[in-house]
């Protein structure tokens, strides 16, 4: 696959998101204050699940017998609270074997890919895509479990008296309660169902 550099391994990433927070900024070129801000509550999320994640024992018993390499890549931006949520469990899945080369790419450095991999009509990150050593698409996540983009749908529909910071809260406080189990139950029920 033809991205746009740079291209990060999770640890690169993080050490790179940690650099934009001290000298102020964000990835992208929008550099508002807002989005800032963002990345500054992010880095904050990756280092608490940098710390806190534990894969559950099937996905890591799983990951550490895979037999053929993948190549997974991660469309994301630094401001994007739903990136800050998954990427550190990805890069723990990635980290538990050795067969799944993670690739962090940024969406704004790579505008055709993310056009070709939309999510209900919109460039919403984090979008996972995966493939085989040979360049075959295996799958795509993203970009949040099932249930958080269920939450999402549902305030999109019916916002119920709820602005958009009142859901972040909402979203970010489920988040927090699951500590990553529905993302990785999502990971473990894709990888043991996948044939290549």
């Amino acid at each position: 696959m033809n991205v746009n550099k740079p291209v990060f391994s999770y640890i690169e990433f993080y050490e790179w998101t940690v650099q934009l927070v001290k000298n102020k900024q964000t990835s992208g070129e929008k550099q508002t204050e807002n989005l800032i801000k963002f990345t500054e509550l992010n880095l904050s999320r990756m280092k608490r699940l940098n710390k806190t994640t534990k894969l559950i024992p099937e996905l890591e018993n799983f990951v550490t017998t895979l037999k053929k390499p993948q190549v997974w890549y991660v469309i994301t931006e630094a401001w994007c609270g739903d990136s800050a949520q998954n990427l550190p469990v990805i890069g723990e899945i990635a980290a538990a074997g050795n067969k799944i080369d993670l690739r962090v790419i940024l969406r704004d450095e790579n505008p055709e890919l993310i056009e070709k991999y939309h999510t209900n009509g919109s460039k919403s990150i984090p979008k996972l895509i995966a493939f085989s050593e040979e360049g075959v698409e295996l799958f795509t996540w993203g970009p949040r479990p099932k249930t958080a983009q269920d939450l999402v749908m549902d305030w999109k529909e019916n916002p119920a008296g709820r602005d958009f910071e009142a859901f972040e809260k909402e979203l970010h406080t489920w988040y927090t309660k699951d500590k990553t189990q529905t993302t990785q139950k999502e990971f473990l029920e894709i990888l043991t169902n996948l044939k290549y």
